[in-house]
């Protein structure tokens, strides 16, 4: 049992101090589980444990790591169904998502653990440079990190739990993992896999409990070389000031538009935004937030988005017919309620939804949005869209680019060359044309611009980013 417990250096232990807290569902309040309150003296240990252990697991060969990482993939295939009922009780999301979200873990670990056995050097044209001839040979050479942190949110505590420490691990890293404090065990059941699968002790440590006293102790710490967050774009601005001299990934905020031009299949396009804007009850990164569209095709989309929403099923997450759960918190469904009776007040119409019951708040579709209210302009991790009209490409482009985010786009058109317009003039890491942004391979390079943090992620590059690249000249006798 790993109840109330912390992985450190290859031990299921209790906190130092010995405190534990329940996890309860956000949906009716049961308690799923307990997880320990992890103290400064607890990531003293974690951190120093994963030190020895990154020295042995830098040594260990490539295809012994993806051995480990094979057997940890199976082990997780194993066990989809009740990491996903854990998933879904602890986090509120319908179990539906959560056995997706699961069902992917096993081949995202085999994903990383082939790309950790990929790490590709240059060579280096020296000759190319006056005054050297051919006496000399250059070529790069990649090396893990070292210690990795990675520290994860909420929202997919599962996948974005493996799309850090999978590649962390493949590239030969030691790695301390801080999942987000309300979903801790659904970190800790996939931790369980991989010790099970005979990960050597401290090459992955957990630690559970608050990110306020865990946080800055973690990414500060010299013996870290690499810090993988996702999380807001304030505490991101937190840990670049704390970190020190490291390498950082941070996947921040974002508040993804979707343009839809008069040539558009409107239907198609309807049907992606009712997708797009409401899995997970919207909280996710690159969930549809606003919708920008030609006045043309304005009524069009409304009448042909609305009753898809509707349809929407809401309420118990465990239902398999729930298309919608709760919110992480009912502190958070008050906020997103606050912000949707914002716009609204300050002239938009609520078409459809934007009621709270608890932590559920219905899906919402919200008409003639001010491009600058703050349900445009700020991250809202919601299930609700905003729609706003624009009366041309400029002003379209100029509204999508308008916010301080820049993760994710989405372009719907028939017109190749406003399709490539929009891949060179919308400042955003990811863009889909005629679909929304709530798209992922987990092999694509994934991260944003702007506000929406700094580095990639999806294995490949992941892997890569949890390297250190070394250049090398072998000098020989002059020519």
């Amino acid at each position: 049992m790993t109840d109330g417990q912390l992985l450190i250096a290859g031990e299921w232990v209790p906190g130092a101090a010995g405190r534990v807290e329940e996890i309860r569902s956000p949906y009716d309040g049961h308690v799923v589980g307990q997880a320990a309150v992890a103290d400064a003296s607890d990531a003293d240990e974690a951190l120093a444990a994963a030190e020895r252990a990154a020295a042995i697991w830098r040594e260990t060969p490539a295809h012994a790591r993806m051995d480990v990482l094979m057997r940890a993939a199976a082990l997780v295939d194993q066990r989809v169904e009740a990491i996903a009922a854990l998933l879904s009780a602890e986090n509120g999301k319908t179990i539906t998502e959560a056995r997706g979200e699961v069902g992917r873990a096993g081949d995202m670990i085999r994903l990383a653990g082939f790309e950790g056995t990929q790490l590709y050097g240059d060579t280096l044209p020296l000759d190319a440079n006056r005054g050297t001839g051919l006496d000399k040979v250059g070529f790069t050479l990649r090396q893990p990190c070292g210690v990795v942190v990675a520290i994860t949110p909420f929202n997919y505590p599962s996948l974005l739990v493996l799309h850090k420490v999978a590649p962390a691990l493949a590239a030969g890293n030691a790695v301390v993992l801080k999942p987000a404090r309300a979903t801790p065990l659904t970190a800790l059941a996939l931790a369980r896999a991989f010790t099970d699968a005979g990960l050597p002790p401290g090459v992955l440590n957990v630690l559970t409990g608050s990110g306020g006293a865990l946080g800055d102790v973690l990414v500060s710490d010299p013996r870290v070389r690499k810090v993988s967050f996702t999380g807001s774009t304030a505490v991101g601005e937190h840990i670049a000031r704390t970190a020190g001299v490291k390498k950082l990934s941070l996947e921040l905020g974002a508040s993804c538009p979707v343009v839809i031009l008069p040539d558009a299949d409107i239907d198609a396009a309807a049907t992606a935004i009712a997708a797009g804007g409401y899995i997970n009850a919207g909280q996710v990164c690159i969930s549809v937030q606003r919708v920008i569209t030609h006045p043309r095709v304005h009524g069009d989309l409304v009448d042909a988005l609305v009753p898809l929403v509707e349809a929407i099923r809401y309420g118990d997450p465990s239902q398999d017919g729930t298309r919608l759960g709760t919110l992480i918190s009912e502190t958070e469904a008050r906020r997103v309620e606050r912000v949707l009776r914002a716009a609204v007040d300050a002239g938009a119409t609520m078409l459809t939804g934007g009621q709270r019951e608890g932590a559920v708040v219905t899906p919402a579709v919200v008409d003639d949005v001010d491009p600058v209210a703050p349900l445009n302009t700020d991250e809202l991790f919601g299930p609700a869209v905003a729609i706003t009209t624009a009366e041309d490409w400029t002003t379209a482009i100029a509204y999508a680019n308008s916010t301080a985010y820049g993760l994710g786009a989405g372009v719907f058109t028939k017109d190749v060359s406003a399709a490539v317009r929009a891949m060179r003039q919308i400042d955003a890491g990811v863009i889909h044309i005629n679909w929304t942004p709530l798209w992922r391979a987990d092999l694509m390079p994934y991260g944003g611009l702007k506000a929406s943090g700094i580095g990639k992620e999806g294995f490949r590059t992941a892997v890569s980013e949890m390297t250190e690249e070394k250049t090398i000249i072998l000098h020989g006798e002059p020519w």
